[in-house]
């Protein structure tokens, strides 16, 4: 074992020590008055409530899947028997990164309000540090579980043996699948409850009744803060957990592909993506102390404060890198050290374009405001345009990535970059550019985790009738949070479609392993000029598999796939939005009735039933959710016993292609719309109350589900489907129609 290894475990350590420390460190706040105490505590009671709930539901599907595995392993031997186990603990890591940050936001959102009774700096700094504790948690059980696991593994299988380091690696992938499957129910569950009760307290309390967000008269507004938590933190938290646990072990599996006949060099392959996040956490936790404003900051100052951070950290990574793999003597450490820099680079840009595209200080946002002069329609018409061409940038931006990363892993050998030994390498350079997009994730994900915990404090604030400079304070901080979300979704996206590209290249590997299990040892494959050429499985290359299931785009089976894949991102989001819809209306429904039935609600003299709102958006959100995650989980296997791999091969690109681009289009939408609203109630164009306004909050309630349900949950759509595949290779490559 290289001594560099127990680096990384005792990185994941230290970040969740620094956890636990900026956990004590919020909690020696004070929560402020009795008043504030009290809605907090509603808050953390209902989100408690829903994520119970969910985890009794999601328990029933994952021992029907661990089932389902065991019987695939143990009883027909088409899988690794480690599989079961591995897929439990991935979804068991990804739920507990997700209570530990919701339990912590819960707490922290009282406490930054009061801490913005005293300054800007002190509201931003416990909110900070509140979403610092997701993060760290995120990046610290992650590297835990790869620790872990790759120690159990090498205890039952000789990793000096190149063959054994491959299946050690491809058995560690299958936990992914685990993370994939929570983070899935985490987001749907999640984005339908939050969306459910903002939109039914927009509606109503907004357009109807007149009355502010998060007005205490509003029935729907705890069920609303609430929902920020369960979706945007819980939700938010186990999907980043799948892409960094995914991106780090689909590179590490690529690697022990890619040096095969050099054991030594493949042991450094495969440690590289581990030593590099274990790097990214220690300067993600530099990166979180440099975070301060100054009192009276704009918006531009406060960006630029968490910018700071995150700015210092990734650069810093981007120095170490080349370290790294300089220490480690692994071959072409310069060329990789750049292929990790263009993943940095492209998770940078695509953040950029996100907030131009997305925050009111620039342009476009502030003309989605403008079109509010003349109606919701046209509100709506300028926020999809807006949306459409945004798509622009990050598309550009991971094509650039992908194609940069590849070469530089090459060294630029264009002239040979399809030979077999140089798409395993620069397949693996993909990888390592995701590991590197994503391995500052401790701090990216704080500042993304920061916004619901600002914007909860907010409510708390309006909710406690605080004085008007304090309320000023948190809306500076949860405008910043809008946009700090909207540029954590465009984040999230970007490294799903790098991490999924490098999953599709582990799932042939993962083919390789199946046909070993039913005891293929040779392939005979039908060469273009129609000779025969007969390959060890151990030794095929990923070309030879390519060709032995002939997987191209003359092959019907592969179009077919790539159509279903593409249908199943539009699918999933109308199954999505039409379950927001009714939960909505539900909700809408709910508030009305109890504005016209419980007398004095709106003059103040009634307290209105706040847990009957909690209900109902948690129902809503477990009904809602099974329908699309067990499309997700489905339509995979029966794709691949019907087509085959060349089969899933497509579904996998088309799902890819299209839920990448139709992911950031919503994300950007809904960003834009929210913060249009936002600009008026800053005093623009009449203000809030104005015609303007009410326009606006249209437009907002149109994008939520498209920001916070629909738009997120597809980067997750897309690698569960390839961790489904993968998972399931044993049983495409038994038993397959086509």
């Amino acid at each position: 074992m290289n001594p560099l290894f127990w680096f990384v475990p005792a990185a994941s350590l230290l970040a969740l020590g620094f956890a636990y420390y900026f956990f004590k460190s919020i909690m020696k706040e004070s929560e402020g008055t009795a008043t504030m105490k009290e809605i907090a505590s509603h808050v953390r009671k209902g989100a408690m409530a829903y994520l119970k709930q969910q985890y009794r539901v999601v328990l029933v599907v994952f021992i029907v899947l661990a089932i389902f595995f065991a019987i695939l392993a143990y009883g027909f031997g088409i899988q690794n028997p480690w599989v079961p186990f591995a897929f439990l603990t991935g979804g068991f890591f990804s739920g507990l990164a997700g209570f530990i940050g919701m339990k912590t936001a819960t707490f922290a959102s009282a406490r930054t309000a009061n801490a913005a009774r005293n300054s800007l700096n002190s509201g931003l700094r416990v909110a900070f540090r509140a979403g610092a504790v997701m993060g760290l948690t995120v990046v610290g059980l992650g590297l835990l579980d790869i620790s872990l696991w790759f120690l159990l593994l090498n205890a039952f299988y000789d990793a000096s043996v190149a063959q054994n380091l491959v299946i050690i690696t491809t058995t560690m992938l299958t936990f992914g699948m685990g993370a994939s499957t929570q983070a899935l129910f985490a987001r749907v569950g999640g984005g339908i409850y939050t969306k459910a009760a903002d939109v039914g307290a927009d509606l109503v309390g907004k357009v109807e009744a007149g009355i502010p967000e998060d007005d205490p008269r509003n029935p729907a507004t705890i069920a609303d803060n609430v929902g920020d938590n369960v979706g945007d933190v819980a939700g938010m938290g186990a999907d980043l957990y799948e892409s960094y646990c995914g991106s780090i072990l689909a590179t590490a599996a690529l690697g022990a592909s890619a040096f095969f006949t050099d054991t030594d060099m493949q042991m450094k392959a495969v440690f590289a993506p581990m030593l590099i996040a274990a790097v990214g956490i220690v300067l993600s936790i530099f990166g979180i102390f440099l975070v301060r404003t100054k009192e009276g900051a704009n918006m531009k100052q406060l960006l630029g404060a968490l910018g700071k951070g995150v700015n210092v950290s990734s650069i810093l990574i981007a120095v170490c890198t080349f370290g790294i793999l300089y220490a480690l003597g692994i071959t072409n450490w310069l060329g990789l050290s750049f292929s990790v820099i263009s993943g940095l680079l492209a998770g940078v840009i695509i953040g950029q374009a996100t907030e131009y595209y997305t925050s009111h200080s620039y342009e476009p946002t502030r003309k989605v405001s403008a079109s509010g002069q003349t109606g919701p329609a046209t509100v709506i018409i300028s926020g999809l345009g807006l949306g459409m061409l945004s798509t622009a940038i990050p598309v550009i931006t991971i094509a650039v990535a992908i194609i940069m990363a590849f070469l530089c892993a090459i060294n630029f050998d264009i002239d040979n970059m399809m030979t077999a030994a140089n798409l395993s390498k620069g397949l693996y350079g993909i990888g390592i550019a995701a590991v590197g997009m994503l391995s500052t994730l401790g701090i990216t994900l704080a500042t993304d985790a920061y916004g619901p915990i600002a914007d909860n404090a907010g409510g708390n604030a309006e909710m406690s009738k605080l004085e008007p400079e304090v309320r000023k304070r948190t809306d500076a901080l949860d405008a910043l949070g809008n946009t700090t979300a909207a540029t954590g979704k465009g984040f999230a996206i970007g490294s799903a479609a790098l991490t999924a590209l490098a999953l599709l290249a582990s799932y042939i590997e993962e083919i390789k392993i199946g046909l070993g299990h039913i005891g293929q040892d040779i392939l005979s494959i039908v060469m273009p000029n129609g000779s025969i050429m007969e390959v060890e499985t151990a030794r095929a290359s990923i070309i030879d598999l390519m060709n032995y299931y002939q997987v191209n785009l003359m092959n019907p089976s592969v179009l077919i796939g790539i159509f279903i894949g593409s249908m199943m991102a539009f699918l999933f989001c109308g199954l999505t939005m039409n379950a927001v819809g009714r939960a909505a209306q539900s909700m809408v429904e709910e508030v009305r009735r109890q504005f016209r039935e419980i007398k004095g609600i709106l003059t103040g003299e009634a307290t209105p039933d706040y847990a009957r709102c909690v209900e109902i958006s948690t129902k809503g959100a477990q009904r809602e959710m099974l329908l699309p995650s067990i499309l997700a989980i489905v339509i995979p296997i029966i794709t691949g016993v019907i087509f085959g791999v060349a089969g899933v091969m497509g579904l996998l690109a088309g799902g890819l292609g299209a839920g990448f681009v139709l992911a950031v289009f919503m994300a950007n939408a809904g960003g834009a719309w929210d913060n249009a609203k936002k600009y008026i109630e800053e005093g623009n164009f009449g203000g809030k109350g104005s015609d303007v306004h009410k326009a606006t909050v249209v437009g907002d309630t149109v994008g939520d589900p498209f920001k916070d349900t629909s738009g997120p949950s597809l980067n997750i759509l897309i690698k569960l489907m390839s961790m489904v595949a993968i998972v399931t290779a044993g049983l495409t490559v038994a038993w397959t129609l086509f």
